[in-house]
């Protein structure tokens, strides 16, 4: 039984998802995949099933009616692993903008090195952006930079979405309070970490932006966080962060 969960939500990837299913399998680390797909038109979670029986009590797969959002989909793959007694649970995208051999620093950040929260970190050294307009790189950068300021959490890359938790830190946070969707989600989630008192460590890693596929961004995803980080501080101020006694 494998200690790591990676949870990989999906819509419309199957142009990637075969190729990233065997690149995870293909690691030195021993870890489990579980595909959270939203119904996907494009036969996705049938490619997924495909492979299965390939790679069985390895690969999984829970499917969902509908776009619900890219952080309902983690908080299911959160619930789904915690029930399966996962230690380490691993967020990543099915395109290859995250690269999954980084999987395994990401695991070692916090299996090793006294991490909660490995942070797969596009600014720690410097902008290590690949194939992104300047527009979009300096929207992300700026975006980081701003929630820095606004909420205290010194991360550089806070809207980063290429993570490792410890089993701990999930089974503190109470997922069914986080509401935010899209990169509000990802800053929302390190946050309530780090109120936790979880120590969150940067990993830096060289983003690639997606060769095969749509992307799913939008302006919206920019404004959720923008108005969401201003809403998330002010809603701290009166919030207990104290974790209960076992």
């Amino acid at each position: 039984m494998s200690d790591s969960l990676v949870v990989i939500p999906t819509y419309n990837e199957k142009e990637n998802i075969e190729k990233m299913v065997r690149k995870v399998f293909s690691l030195k680390h021993d870890f489990h995949l579980l595909i959270v797909d939203d119904g996907s038109p494009d036969g996705t979670g049938a490619i997924v099933k495909s492979l299965m029986p390939e790679y069985e009590g390895r690969l999984f797969i829970e499917e969902r009616e509908g776009k619900l959002g890219l952080g309902t989909a983690y908080i299911h793959g959160f619930n789904w692993g915690l029930q399966h007694n996962y230690q380490y649970f691993f967020e990543m995208d099915a395109d290859f903008s995250h690269n999954p051999d980084d999987l395994v620093r990401l695991f070692n950040a916090c299996a090793y090195e006294g991490a909660d929260v490995a942070i797969g970190s596009r600014y720690i050294q410097g902008v290590n952006v690949v194939n992104w307009p300047i527009g979009r790189v300096l929207m992300s950068y700026f975006a980081s930079k701003y929630v820095w300021l606004i909420s205290g959490m010194r991360i550089k890359d806070a809207t980063a979405g290429f993570i490792c938790y410890k089993r701990e830190v999930l089974e503190v946070i109470p997922l069914e309070k986080i509401k935010f969707h899209g990169y509000a989600f990802q800053i929302e989630m390190k946050f309530t970490a780090w109120k936790f008192g979880f120590k969150l460590v940067e990993v830096p890693i060289v983003f690639t932006d997606r060769v095969e596929g749509e992307s799913k961004m939008s302006i919206n995803i920019f404004n959720e966080a923008f108005i969401g980080v201003i809403q998330m501080k002010w809603k701290s101020l009166f919030r207990s962060y104290k974790r209960s006694k076992a």
